[in-house]
């Protein structure tokens, strides 16, 4: 992949940094365009409503999705032992493959919930070595 370098008297920009003097722009333009709507925002919802209210069936589902926007996530509820050390995380993901082959959770649901107990493991890991290094820090300082 080639590097875009646009050469420009005393200056060089990097493909990068064009892009995010685009994003900048984008930006400016997205908060002009705010701006302009911002006093009216209480009659365009109006004039949306009345258009639903009218049979509009576009209007309506902009008003829908702003009422109850589609969920994203969901909260799943089921039994994961305590973790404290990174042995213990080891349990915890062998519960959350019973859960999912129980159907309590989705394979979905499932690979993320073991996402969270792999992050969560490697900061239980992290955290014994760093006790390890300082421990044996302390004991060649003495």
């Amino acid at each position: 992949m080639r590097s875009l370098i646009l050469r420009v008297p005393q200056a060089r920009f990097s493909s990068f940094s064009l892009i995010l003097a685009h994003l900048g722009t984008r930006q400016k333009a997205t908060m002009a365009s705010l701006s302009l709507l911002d006093g009216e925002a209480e009659a365009l919802m109006r004039k949306a409503i009345e258009a639903a209210l009218g049979g509009d069936t576009v209007a309506l589902r902009l008003c829908l999705e702003r009422i109850a926007p589609v969920r994203k996530d969901a909260p799943v509820q089921f039994a994961l032992p305590e973790m404290s050390s990174a042995e213990d995380a080891a349990k915890a993901a062998a519960s959350v493959l019973a859960a999912v082959s129980d159907g309590e959770l989705t394979p979905s649901e499932g690979a993320h919930v073991m996402s969270l107990i792999e992050t969560y493991r490697r900061t239980l890991e992290l955290s014994e070595l760093e006790a390890r290094v300082i421990a044996l820090e302390q004991g060649h300082a003495a």
